[in-house]
């Protein structure tokens, strides 16, 4: 049963309940699987929105051909997953807006699952599905992100037996892969930051929005089956390194007071160091370099994007550095 809609009539603001925003770069393989999984949702009250980034493998006569009903919005070319969802989420009129990744498929009630826990807890800016992988599906993909001491992102049941995490869990940040936002909040909060291009996007939004007094959580009843890094080709490589290392640095700088960064130098930067070492091994040591250098010059000419502390996100930044210490012992406990 879909839930209830408390508004009616011209007394709603919005169109429809939910938009689903896909950003698309050279996903035309997984789009008819994708597609055919939100045509079997038990709640149908939803329109789609492809953003493509400059597909050259056809995607967009694919879909215009195949799927006519969904709205295509075309990009000359590849502005990364960020802007894309940006767009996507700015040409919604919807009270919320379900991000989803090309190569992704939803369970039946993914949607619906995910809709009544945004209608009961006002609070919420995001609520991620927890997504399993499409090959292995007894194994967790991401069951949302935990952000620690050292200055890693993690989640914390990649890889382990989709039994765990069988409950709904305050997360630092929603996984955008798969995840509904409360429209409205962006306003507050802001939009995904473009400087990104992709990776770390979504926990520099959800980090965003904990300062801001909101909250993000893993709802283990939506379930997403993930096939993984469908456009960037595989788990570690020289631009998905470059892109996380440099990101990184520069959401930190974004999002910590002062006191913050004094406190956790030093565990920032022997984080840092864990992972040169992490990727020296897997040949990877210069993109490592790279993306650290191309950080600190996305700080240099990013100044004006660090938040703005007043008392409560003064408040707030104590409460999420109680939060980096625990989660710095969950992720030691894990290894």
């Amino acid at each position: 049963m879909a839930p209830a809609i408390r508004t009616t009539g011209l007394e709603r603001k919005y169109m429809e309940l939910v938009t689903v925003v896909i950003p698309n770069y050279n996903g035309k393989k997984y789009l008819d699987d994708c597609l055919k999984s939100l045509k079997k949702q038990s709640y149908q009250e939803f329109k789609v929105i492809i953003v493509d980034n400059g597909s050259t493998d056809g995607s967009q006569d694919y879909i215009k051909k195949k799927y006519p009903q969904v709205e295509l919005i075309e990009l000359s070319e590849n502005t990364g997953f960020a802007n894309a969802a940006n767009v996507g989420i700015k040409a919604s009129d919807s009270e919320y807006v379900f991000l989803l990744n090309n190569d992704t498929m939803c369970d039946e009630n993914a949607l619906e699952n995910l809709i009544r826990v945004m209608e009961n807890k006002k609070k919420l800016f995001s609520a991620q599905a927890k997504m399993l992988k499409m090959k292995e599906p007894h194994e967790i993909d991401d069951c949302g992100d935990l952000y620690c001491a050292l200055g890693w992102a993690f989640t914390p049941g990649k890889d382990k037996d989709n039994r765990q995490f069988a409950r709904r869990e305050s997360v630092t940040s929603a996984c955008a892969g798969a995840a509904i936002y409360r429209k409205e909040y962006f306003d507050k909060v802001g939009y995904f930051d473009e400087e990104h291009f992709c990776y770390l996007e979504d926990v520099d939004l959800g980090y965003r929005a904990r300062l801001r007094g909101y909250a993000n959580v893993m709802e283990p009843s939506a379930l997403v089956y993930h096939v993984g890094s469908g456009s960037s080709g595989s788990r570690y490589n020289s631009f998905k390194v470059e892109l996380t290392a440099g990101n990184n640095i520069y959401l930190i700088f974004k999002n910590m007071p002062a006191f913050q960064i004094f406190i956790n130098f030093p565990l920032i930067m022997l984080g840092i160091a864990i992972k040169h070492v992490f990727y020296v091994r897997h040949g990877l040591g210069k993109a490592h370099i790279v993306g650290l250098w191309q950080g600190l010059r996305k700080i240099a000419r990013n100044t004006d994007k660090r938040v703005r502390f007043g008392r409560v996100e003064f408040v707030n930044a104590v409460r999420l550095q109680i939060e980096l210490w625990v989660n710095l012992a969950r992720r030691a406990l894990s290894i």
